[in-house]
Order: C-alpha cells, then sequence, then structure tokens
C-alpha cells in the first residue's frame, strides 16, 4: 500500500446510527475521509435524505473534522432490488425465514457494498475502507460476521494487487457500546446528532419521535438501538 493511501480512508455511510459513529471514527484517525452511500431501492430511502444533514452536520459542529471530511459518493445500485426479494425491498412483513434468518437480509448487500468501494478506492488513491458491521448486536446476517470481512479483505487485496484494510470498529461492541463510543469521540454534541439526525428504522419511520432518535419503534432495527441506547443512558453516561 502506497503510505499516503494508509492515511485516507472510505466509510460505507448509510445515514443510520452504526455508519454515522464509524465516520467519526475514521475522522478521528484518518487524515482525509471520503464517504460512499448506496440507493439499492431500500425500503428506508429516507436514509438517503439523512446522510446530506449529518454531513452537513458534521461539518457545520466539528470543525477540526471538517477540515478532513472529503467528498461524499452515492452509486445506483438498484440492481440489488432486482435480484433480492426482501422486506428491507419490498413492501413485506418482517418475520424469520426458514433458514432462521429474518428476511431483512439482504444476499450479498455488504459483499458488492465493500467490492464497489474498493473499486472507487483504488481511483481515488484510498488504502482503507471502514464499515459499520457488527456481530455483537446484529440479526444474525452472514455478512456482517468478522470471518467473512476478514476473507473480503483477503480477496480484495489480491484482486487489486495491493493490500487494502477493511475496519470495522463496532464489529465486537453491543449497541450501548456504540452510543458509548459516539459519545468519547465527540462528547454529547455528537450522540445528540446521532440521536435526532441518523436514521435506522427498517419501515422507514423518520417522523416518530421516541428518546432515542425517530423511527417506527417496533421493527428489530428501533428495538436494538432503542435497547442500546437505554442501556448506555442507565450506565450514567450523561
Amino acid at each position: 500500500m502506497d503510505e499516503a493511501a494508509g492515511t485516507r480512508a472510505l466509510v460505507l455511510f448509510s445515514g443510520g446510527q452504526d455508519s454515522t459513529t464509524c465516520l467519526a471514527w475514521a475522522l478521528q484517525r484518518y487524515a482525509h475521509v471520503e464517504t460512499l452511500g448506496f440507493d439499492y431501492g431500500q425500503r428506508h430511502r429516507v436514509e438517503l435524505d439523512c446522510r446530506l444533514t449529518v454531513l452537513q452536520r458534521l461539518r457545520d459542529d466539528f470543525p477540526a473534522w471538517a477540515r478532513r471530511l472529503g467528498e461524499d459518493h452515492l452509486l445506483d445500485l438498484s440492481v440489488l432490488g432486482q435480484v433480492s426479494d426482501t422486506a428491507l425491498t419490498s413492501d413485506k412483513a418482517i418475520e424469520l425465514q426458514a433458514s432462521g434468518l429474518p428476511n431483512t437480509f439482504v444476499p450479498g448487500r455488504n459483499l458488492l457494498f465493500f467490492t464497489l468501494a474498493a473499486a472507487l478506492a483504488y481511483r481515488r488513491g484510498i488504502g482503507v475502507l471502514v464499515g459499520g458491521m457488527c456481530e455483537t448486536d446484529y440479526s444474525g446476517y452472514p455478512d456482517c460476521r468478522n470471518d467473512t470481512l476478514q476473507a473480503l479483505q483477503r480477496a480484495l487485496s489480491l484482486g487489486l494487487d495491493q493490500p487494502l484494510a477493511l475496519e470495522t470498529p463496532l464489529m465486537w461492541i453491543d449497541k450501548a457500546g456504540t452510543w458509548r463510543l459516539a459519545q468519547q469521540l465527540g462528547g454529547e454534541a455528537l450522540v445528540a446528532l446521532v440521536r435526532d439526525d441518523t436514521h435506522t428504522c427498517y419501515l422507514g419511520d423518520h417522523h416518530t419521535r421516541h428518546d432515542w432518535g425517530l423511527g417506527c419503534g417496533d421493527c428489530p432495527a428501533c428495538a436494538l438501538r432503542a435497547k442500546g441506547y437505554h442501556a448506555f443512558r442507565a450506565a450514567g453516561a450523561g
């Protein structure tokens, strides 16, 4: 890896809690950070609007990070919705499948995200990819597992014929830990930004307000976010 490439990171940035926390994490560590989002026909497409709000808030409220925050990229990945039939890409009830996975699992999503991110990073002279995958508090998605991503890192590095690092700072912490990490990185200002401006709800509800943020309050993503927030606050944080 070129030495400069190791100081430049590309964050998979959806506009949600996890990717926003990962973006702050990257901004603390790397000299130059770019962001990448995907429009894949997701049911919760409101997250694409939240991305822009969060990026602007970071630029306005965190001047030290603003100097490091570079270009934002958005890719049209509608083909992903064409090859999948899930509760995230169509209007259907969220339920468990015979495989034991919830039907919110979009097969190959993270594999495709990282592959396209790697191609973009190659062109941009970036040597680090950052994602918010976690196998502590998650729905069992196999493409969020550390083993999967370590194997993918090796495959991408071989395929590009140069080292490429995949960083997953949330991999071994729960949702309470994710809220705590946000506080450690940016204080209550970042906690408030995550709570008020990011989007997690699978159903795309960005109107119903709770103490932990906006969302339906019932889907698995909202349940994890709420549980983590209450545990974070109960531990005496803020």
